[in-house]
């Protein structure tokens, strides 16, 4: 059955108020499996981070107690991993009172080791990141905490988390306040790196520097710059480690949002930049104040779900320091998702938001043939929203031929589940 007629069987299917199970004979679905089970919950978080060890495994995972709530600066999560080859075992690793739902505490492998991840916590008036050895078990920790990591493994750049958790809850930590929450931009914070051999942070730039950066006059801008409070989210390193790249967001407050009505969005503006990774070379790549998310294809393209005047809101690919760009499959690609490429760049990964049956389908895009192939449709109850929202996030293994994603589908919460899609790209996008 082609995926024309499957996904029409599919909606006249979910019209008709059939189950999710009898919905996927409709059309050629991979094999799926629970990895975690209640009662407690699991799930990874951001689709940008290595969840798998480099042998394929071991996949590492949060644990918490609660659902439907926003974190505070009392709750403390576990984590742990799950070894796929044995009975999908939970191992714990240690825990953490520094995390949120949409990122978890940034735990990921740690590039360029086989045995050592990383995370964030909170200890000691300060947030910090422990790398620990999981076969021996050895513990170091930092003085700070990280966000993305070089892909060598040696350097960490991380934002302001206080600040982070006031403009945009859900992605900073509970537990400290900001000390300049009343400056718009200041010069003493910002966007920093660290050294994770040494510990060593440094600022690369500040706030105030960022906030002065010349703007282009286009139209999708939302606020005044020079009269809205500014911060920093999703950061990423390139292939090679040479650039990264991180996005400028402002908002004008009035100083009379509540927490869920941040949460929930609203008018912020957005400008994607890239930097050497020492800070310098920095170049706007998107001025046009919606992008949203992104992922390297190598180390001169990004592929971005963003605004354009050639398309509206698509999928782009953008060429670093240029003005090259061009929109990337936008009659298959149409939503919003959190894209990622398997290794070889022939396949995206993605998913949807939420569609109008609650329904989050995750996908796998084959870009030489512009094929789309379904890897579930699953259903999201109405209480997984806004801040405490379940995003499936997909992850690709090591080798491209497994998926991991987080769900509430099955009944008892947020779970991670394990799609097999070997047989998918084995196939070459036929």
């Amino acid at each position: 059955m082609s995926n024309v007629i499957a996904r029409r069987a599919f909606l006249r299917g979910a019209a008709a108020g059939l189950t999710i199970r009898s919905l996927a004979r409709a059309e050629t679905l991979p094999p799926i499996r629970a990895l975690t089970r209640g009662p407690k919950f699991h799930w990874f978080g951001y689709y940008d981070k290595l969840q798998f060890d480099p042998t394929g495994r071991y996949v590492l995972s949060n644990e918490v107690g609660f659902e439907h709530r926003s974190p505070t600066a009392e709750d403390v999560i576990k984590v742990g991993m799950v070894d796929t080859t044995d009975g999908d075992r939970w191992t714990e690793l240690g825990e953490t009172r520094a995390w949120n739902w949409q990122q978890g505490c940034m735990l990921q492998w740690l590039p360029g080791s086989r045995t050592e991840v990383i995370w964030n916590d909170r200890q000691g008036g300060g947030f910090v990141a422990h790398i620990l050895d999981v076969k021996t078990r050895r513990r170091r920790t930092l003085p700070a905490p990280v966000y993305a990591l070089s892909p060598d493994g040696r350097f960490a750049v991380l934002p302001d988390f206080r600040r982070l958790n006031e403009t945009r809850p859900g992605y900073g930590y509970a537990g400290l306040t900001d000390p300049r929450q009343d400056q718009l931009a200041p010069r003493e914070t910002g966007l920093s790196r660290m050294d994770l051999r040494t510990g060593e942070v440094k600022l690369l730039f500040s706030f105030a520097e960022i906030s002065q950066f010349p703007y282009r006059e286009v139209g999708q801008i939302k606020n005044d710059p020079a009269r809205s409070k500014h911060w920093f989210n999703h950061l990423l390193y390139a292939p090679g480690g040479r650039r990264f790249l991180f996005l400028h967001r402002w908002r004008a407050l009035t100083g009379q949002e509540t927490r869920q009505q941040m949460a929930g969005g609203g008018a912020w503006s957005t400008r994607m930049f890239t930097a050497d990774a020492g800070g310098g070379g920095l170049h706007v790549v998107d001025p046009y104040g919606r992008t949203s998310h992104f992922v390297w294809r190598d180390p001169e393209h990004i592929c971005a779900w963003a605004w354009h005047p050639s398309h509206g809101d698509k999928f782009y690919l953008y060429r670093d320091r240029a003005e090259e760009v061009e929109v990337v499959a936008p009659e298959v690609m149409t939503e919003n998702g959190h894209n990622t490429y398997l290794p070889g760049n022939q396949w995206i990964l993605n998913d949807t938001y939420p569609d109008k049956q609650r329904l989050q389908h995750p996908y796998l895009y084959h870009v030489p043939t512009g094929r789309r192939h379904p890897l579930g449709h699953f259903h999201s109850p109405p209480e997984y929203t806004g801040e405490w929202r379940c995003d499936t996030h997909p992850r690709s293994s090591p080798d491209g031929r497994r998926v991991v994603i987080d769900s509430p589908h099955g009944g008892n919460g947020r779970q991670m589940y394990l799609i097999d899609v070997g047989g998918i790209v084995g196939k070459g996008g036929a």
